[in-house]
């Protein structure tokens, strides 16, 4: 598949998926919470270090001294109680740097995530023209901007690439960075993706904070890349094309996924996508059956009512023809 041609199949869901909510954006439905609240919250949270289990064993990340970490459960309380997001139960956990917390002024945090959506080929990688992509998925932010401001949500534009896109083929892990502006707000929000591909689907990790982050998080990069990795099992080295599925993207659709990877809703959003294309499916084949069975009826009618058949005589059975 070329990657034009597989651009107009990424744009098309991904038109369907943009159109909720970017993390850092708050939920208008949300009443807002006081600090006191946000810090009684805060105090609750258990946080870990060390090595963490991801996912039964299938990757670890091996925190530094620098890096603490909450899992799941705490972590979505961050994103939903804290910070005002949609609830998100993909969500794994949440990084930190070990000075920094939720409320931290000026502070940042990495959300991990799993997308088993099978092996990713890499073989697009040195063909992609990131400038010509960039313009397709700012134009994507702009045709999404109107349905989420009729949600009640900011209008979002992708003002461009904090950092480029970067492919390590070697350890198989992609990282870029997005500026992106919501409403009137004067700051802008840092999106800086990582994923780390793996043999059944891909490490979806976002260090989220504004853009005056950016050469931080850009400097810590390295590190968070080498603490976190798929187990002996799962890497993408052990890859069975007998067994194991393949995405239905490449790197291209890493990078234009990840314009909405960070923004959305997905289980809610991509599984309402798949449920109209079943529905559109099954519709159309109990259409193709009602207008046989219609045929079939009028048929078998006509046949009572004239005394003929319309069945060819070579199958009818033996004796007389009418």
């Amino acid at each position: 598949m070329s990657i034009k041609n597989a651009w107009i199949g990424i744009s098309t869901v991904a038109l369907c998926l943009l159109a909720p909510l970017i993390v850092f954006a708050a939920d208008p439905t949300k009443p807002q919470m006081s600090r006191e609240q946000r810090e009684a919250i805060v105090s609750s949270l258990k946080w870990q270090s060390g090595t963490i289990t991801l996912k039964d064993g299938m990757a670890k990340i091996n925190l530094t001294d620098d890096f603490r970490f909450l899992d799941g459960a705490d972590a979505r309380k961050v994103l939903h109680d804290v910070w005002g997001n949609p609830d998100n139960p993909k969500i794994l956990g949440m990084i930190f740097p070990k000075d920094s917390g939720p409320l931290t002024h000026n502070g940042w945090a990495v959300t991990v995530k799993y997308d088993d959506g099978g092996y990713v080929k890499d073989d697009d990688a040195g063909k992609i023209n990131y400038d010509d992509l960039l313009k397709k998925m700012q134009q994507q932010a702009r045709d999404a901007s109107p349905l989420r401001e009729k949600e009640g949500y900011p209008s979002v534009e992708l003002v461009g690439w904090a950092a480029p896109p970067s492919y390590d083929k070697a350890t198989h892990k992609l990282y870029w960075a997005k500026d992106l502006k919501f409403g009137n707000d004067p700051h802008d929000t840092l999106n800086y993706d990582i994923r780390i591909l793996g043999r059944r689907g891909v490490l979806v990790l976002t260090a989220l904070g504004g853009i005056d982050e950016l050469q931080e998080i850009r400097d810590k990069t390295p590190g968070i890349l080498a603490m976190v990795d798929f187990q002996p099992g799962n890497t993408y080295a052990e890859f069975d094309p007998k067994i194991d599925k393949v995405a239905e993207y490449g790197i291209t659709g890493l990078i234009a996924g990840g314009a909405i990877a960070a923004a959305a809703k997905l289980g809610l959003f991509a599984g309402l996508f798949k449920w109209i294309i079943a529905a559109a499916l099954a519709l159309k084949k109990a259409l193709i059956l009602l207008v046989v069975a219609i045929v079939a009826g009028v048929k078998k009618l006509w046949g009572k009512v004239t005394g003929k058949t319309s069945t060819p005589s070579h199958l009818l059975p033996p004796g007389p023809k009418p």
